[in-house]
């Protein structure tokens, strides 16, 4: 009997609680959010569609009762304040930072064998943050980022190529964030033949840029961040560690030595299986990616000086 609980029931929150019952990823779904209400009424009408889709996942929402997440397998962190047009994901630091860390302690208390999955932003440092307070094996603590960015990847190489979406191959590593991010447009491929053979740089080059500002220019559309692909994004990470399944994906991930980094949660391909991330994956970077790396780095590094003064 699986069980997973989703901190937040916002859009993001809704949408990971979603599809991981439409999907029927887990028997059992809690959604938590602090506003009297919200996670019942959202749980509610998700599960009114379970005669319709003939499903038998379950979902339960609650207010603020954190015992009704008692022994859950994995734990997934939406909660936080989403960005508006022209916010950065740093700008939510200092308000999100206390919520993330409330959040862990509580959920902890109850379920503390579980994998967490941390999508609030600033993500890479707000995964960071769940390393440093909640004294877990660095395994089992992935920040959602990469996954996203990667799946925003492949749309626009997609669109690009004039091909199925399901068929394209791409992968971001780096910050999450719209300038810290790095679409590793060398390893692209469509059906195992590197895109390079089909589209000119230039080309390359363009998918690579609306991949960086992908979220912010859904914030620019919808006047809030987007929450169909990051929920379907955390959904994904669920179903890896669940399941097994032994998935290359990208996520935040603490380093140690990998890619010339440590003591920082940054995108790198992992394994994603039941223990969390079983393995990162070291790619060959050329030189260009390299320094692309290292600068992101930094500014991931410097996001995290910002929190440890939040923190004080």
């Amino acid at each position: 009997m699986s069980k997973v609980t989703v901190v937040g029931a916002g859009n993001v929150g809704a949408t990971t609680a979603n599809v991981l019952v439409t999907t029927q990823v887990a028997d059992e779904v809690v959604l938590i959010d602090i506003k009297e209400g919200v996670s019942e009424g959202k749980a509610m009408d998700i599960m009114q569609t379970a005669n319709i889709l003939g499903l038998q996942s379950r979902l339960v929402g609650v207010t603020n009762d954190y015992a009704k997440t008692a022994d859950s397998d994995v734990v997934v962190i939406t909660s936080g304040v989403p960005r508006k047009p022209g916010m950065t994901r740093e700008e939510l630091i200092g308000v999100n930072a206390g919520i993330v860390k409330s959040v862990t302690e509580n959920v902890l208390k109850h379920s503390p064998n579980a994998v967490i999955i941390c999508v609030a932003n600033p993500m890479d440092t707000m995964t960071y943050l769940i390393h440093k307070i909640s004294g877990l094996p660095k395994n089992r603590i992935i920040g959602m980022g990469g996954a996203l960015d990667s799946a925003r990847f492949k749309y626009f190489l997609s669109i690009a190529l004039g091909a199925n979406a399901t068929e394209v191959e791409g992968i971001v590593i780096g910050g999450h964030g719209d300038t810290t991010m790095i679409p590793l447009t060398r390893y692209a491929a469509y059906r195992g033949v590197p895109a390079s053979e089909y589209l000119p740089a230039e080309q390359l080059e363009k998918v690579a840029a609306d991949t960086m500002v992908g979220g912010a220019t859904l914030t620019k559309l919808l006047g809030t961040s987007a929450w169909y692909a990051p929920g379907a994004a955390s959904a994904q990470m669920v179903a890896a560690v669940l399941h097994d399944q032994k998935k290359l994906i990208s996520c935040s991930a603490l380093l140690d030595g990998e890619y010339g980094e440590s003591d920082l949660c940054i995108g790198v391909p992992a394994i994603i299986g039941r223990n969390g991330i079983e393995k990162i994956v070291e790619f060959d970077l050329n030189d260009a990616e390299k320094a692309a790396f290292k600068k992101s780095a930094e500014a991931v590094h410097n996001t995290n000086e910002a929190l440890k003064a939040v923190l004080g």
